[in-house]
C-alpha cells in the first residue's frame, strides 16, 4: 500500500502530548493501547515520533530504550480516519530508523496487533529475550514497559492478551 506524499513525520514535542493524549484514549478503553498518565506522555516526549498530514498530526509513536541492545516499540497509534492508509507502516519503519541510530538491535513490543507487526518482520516470543543477569538490572527499572516486558505479576493484569513480539534489526 502506498504511503501519501503529503506525510511527514518528526519528532514530538511537548505541543504534541495533548494529540497524544488522545489517539491513546482513543484506544485505551478497548485495551489496544495501555493508557498511561499524562505526566508520563509529557516525560517520554523525547522518545516519540509524530505523523502529520497537512499541518495535522494522525500517529504517533515511541522508541524506548531498555538496554544496551533492546528496545521498544510503543504507543503506535493511528488516527482512525487514517487507518488502512500506511500511516501505521510508515510511522514503524522510521521507529525501526530511529532504533537502529540509537544502536539498539533488537526491537520488543507487546501488542493485539499481531498481523501489522509481523507484516514488519516481528516474531512472537516467550519470555524475556535476555539473560539472567539483564533480567536482574530491568528489574530495578520504575518504567511499567519494562515490567511488562519482564512479564512481571503486578502487571499481567494490564498485559492479557497481549502478544510478546521482537524484530531483530
Amino acid at each position: 500500500m502506498s504511503v501519501d506524499s503529503d506525510l511527514q513525520i518528526r519528532p514530538a514535542r511537548t505541543s504534541d502530548v495533548k494529540v497524544i493524549r488522545d489517539l491513546v484514549d482513543t484506544y485505551a478503553p478497548d485495551r489496544r493501547l495501555l493508557s498511561k498518565a499524562t505526566v508520563t506522555l509529557y516525560e517520554d516526549v523525547p522518545e516519540f515520533l509524530v505523523v502529520e498530514r497537512d499541518g495535522v498530526t494522525i500517529a504517533c509513536g515511541a522508541v524506548h530504550v531498555m538496554w544496551e541492545d533492546l528496545a521498544e516499540v510503543r504507543t503506535v497509534a493511528v488516527a482512525p480516519d487514517a487507518r488502512g492508509q500506511g500511516v501505521g507502516s510508515f510511522l514503524l519503519t522510521s521507529l525501526m530508523d530511529r532504533a537502529r541510530d540509537l544502536g539498539v538491535k533488537r526491537v520488543f513490543c507487546l501488542t493485539f496487533e499481531t498481523r501489522f507487526f509481523a507484516a514488519h518482520g516481528f516474531v512472537e516470543i516467550d519470555g524475556a529475550p535476555v539473560d539472567h543477569a539483564v533480567f536482574e538490572q530491568l528489574l530495578q527499572s520504575y518504567d511499567e514497559g519494562v515490567a511488562e516486558f519482564l512479564d512481571l505479576e503486578r502487571v499481567k493484569p494490564n498485559t492479557l492478551g497481549n502478544v510478546r513480539m521482537l524484530r531483530i534489526l
